[in-house]
């Protein structure tokens, strides 16, 4: 008769440590150190991309999940049964790293869609919706619930090790004298298979049905466990049963899970979400107004979160970003354009026949949606985005390089190419990684690629809502040698927007600008008065410059200041 799984794991101790019963062990750890890496990316970058939340969610959801970990090493010592606890464990584990990010996104959608369900009710009109309060509360708090998953699971995650080493040692007749250096080495060993996977796999697959595959291997640890330590697993018909009915639970929130998932996400936009799709590297959400008298509808795409363009305006954004630039260049020949992966940038451009445009943006799917849009989008979106950009990426004329700018520009610059004008129409920095993209290294990068006569024009935030950020920008290419000044607009759908242009040699952009009566191309909307008026700003807004700080590479200076600025209202955009 086998001793009573309730009693002292050493009680065991009449069973050798096969290697069978060793190596199956020590796979397991290895497995669940994956799915414990997994998890914290998941949940970081859930936060990231669909709740818009701050780059430093990432580092703050991994630091709760390792010291969470800690204290559950520390919890499993009240745990009396490993084999019992173990098994447990990793059931819970699967349904909490299944559920998390589909809970999550129940609870914020319903915490949005709140204020309108009370106005509705009461016969409240839209512009009275109730705010603060309870509702004010349950919008906050719920923007925290990701962190809650973490430490949860962290708490869970950080008991598995303790656990299985007790398991082990039970086991064998003699103390084990490497038992943890051995658990632990399988752990890192399988943390760092873990990042391999999320890297080239997990990436690229819907976020929901990423965390159903991870938490099928913490439930195939737990049959596999019960499977073979039956005898030593209190209630084991029952946790066996446990584990039959998560299986089919994780089948289900596979095949259904991200279409949930997602339509709890677009409860967060005002408009009619008609089209998601995660990239490798963002998460891209296309909306629709529909509008009466014959009126056009309405797309705008967001990105993790924050609009990127509204059709109704985007032609001021980027008829600002384009025509100052080219105007202000001698020649127009040769053209760049950094990010602007969309097209619509690159749609200006080509007013001005050009004889060769290169548009750089990392990310490919993005473009591709923009160039040949898939048979998954619906028909009206397709034909909508293609008319916006007016076929622009299927031009003859226009290469298409996919690359991190950073590095994408020293391989212009090894190819020997000189731009007549170069454009960046970056995302702002919002993103640590972007911030190298604001930086005095890489507009240095772009001085070697800009011909002495040409002109550049870099976005840079709003002028308006993160002055310091706006200033620090135009500071930063004048530090890099650029002879610089900046101009603003309003773009209803982001209010009061800005740029910063600049050329290497002769005459300021403003002075070049300033003789324009016609622009030089067919456009119907920009104005010659309109771009000269775009350079005036208050007479006191650049009181403080000189306080403002330059981004050198590697300060971060600019995520600072962007962080500060936009902190309050970081999910602005996205109603």
């Amino acid at each position: 008769m086998h001793s009573s799984p309730t009693t002292a794991p050493t009680s065991v101790g009449a069973k050798k440590l096969t290697w069978f019963d060793d190596l199956l062990l020590l796979g397991i750890m290895a497995v669940l150190a994956g799915c414990g890496l997994i998890y914290e990316y998941l949940l970081s970058h859930y936060a990231g991309r669909v709740l818009g939340a701050l780059e430093a969610a990432i580092y703050t959801m991994i630091g709760l999940m390792i010291v969470s970990m800690g204290i559950g090493a520390f919890a499993a010592r009240k745990i009396r049964c490993a084999y019992t606890g173990f098994a447990i464990l990793e059931l819970s584990v699967a349904l909490c790293g299944a559920l998390a990010i589909l809970i999550t996104a129940a609870v914020i959608g319903f915490g949005q869609q709140l204020p309108m369900l009370i106005a509705n009710t009461i016969g409240l009109p839209p512009d009275q919706l109730p705010q603060g309060g309870f509702i004010g509360s349950l919008q906050k708090l719920s923007e925290y619930l990701p962190y809650f998953w973490g430490v949860l699971l962290g708490l869970m995650i950080g008991m598995e090790i303790p656990l299985i080493a007790r398991v082990r040692q039970s086991l064998c007749e003699a103390h084990l004298l490497h038992n943890a250096g051995t658990i632990y080495g399988a752990d890192y060993i399988g943390a760092g298979v873990g990042a391999a996977i999320w890297v080239t796999l997990m990436l690229a697959i819907d976020i929901q049905l990423a965390a159903a595959l991870t938490a099928s291997f913490n439930l195939l640890a737990g049959f596999i466990f019960i499977w073979r330590f039956w005898d030593n697993i209190a209630h084991a018909k029952l946790l066996l049963a446990g584990h039959i009915i998560a299986s089919g639970l994780l089948v289900l929130l596979a095949s259904h899970g991200p279409q949930w998932e997602q339509q709890f996400n677009n409860l967060l936009y005002k408009d009619k979400v008609i089209y998601a799709k995660a990239t490798r590297f963002q998460q891209l959400t296309f909306t629709e107004r529909l509008r009466g008298n014959n009126l056009p509808a309405v797309y705008s795409l967001y990105i993790n979160g924050r609009l990127q363009f509204s059709s109704q305006d985007e032609h001021i954004y980027h008829a600002f970003l384009v025509h100052p630039t080219l105007e202000a260049s001698a020649r127009h020949d040769k053209v760049l354009i950094i990010g602007g992966g969309d097209g619509l940038g690159l749609r200006q451009v080509l007013k001005w026949q050009p004889q060769q445009v290169t548009l750089m943006d990392l990310d490919a799917d993005l473009v591709a949606l923009f160039k040949n849009p898939d048979d998954t989008m619906p028909t009206r979106l397709r034909h909508a985005l293609l008319k916006l950009n007016d076929d622009a990426l299927n031009d003859k004329r226009v290469e298409l390089v996919f690359d991190d700018a950073f590095n994408g520009a020293d391989k212009l610059i090894r190819r020997g190419d000189k731009f007549d004008a170069i454009i960046v129409d970056l995302p702002d920095p919002s993103h640590p990684d972007l911030n190298k993209l604001y930086s005095d290294m890489f507009y240095l990068k772009l001085k070697e690629l800009l011909s002495a006569d040409g002109a550049i024009t870099v976005q840079s935030t709003s002028p308006y809502h993160a002055p310091k950020a706006f200033i620090s920008v135009g500071k930063t290419l004048a530090s890099a040698g650029f002879n610089m000044q900046q101009y603003h607009h309003n773009v209803p759908s982001f209010g009061e927007w800005g740029w910063s242009i600049a050329t290497l040699a002769g005459k300021a952009p403003r002075e070049r600008l300033q003789p324009l009566t016609q622009l030089s191309i067919a456009e119907d909307w920009l104005t010659p008065g309109l771009i000269k008026g775009a350079f005036e700003f208050p007479g006191n807004y650049y009181q403080y410059a000189d306080e403002v700080k330059v981004n050198d590479i590697g300060s971060m200076q600019l995520y600072q200041y962007h962080q500060q600025a936009w902190s309050e209202n970081e999910n602005l955009t996205l109603f």
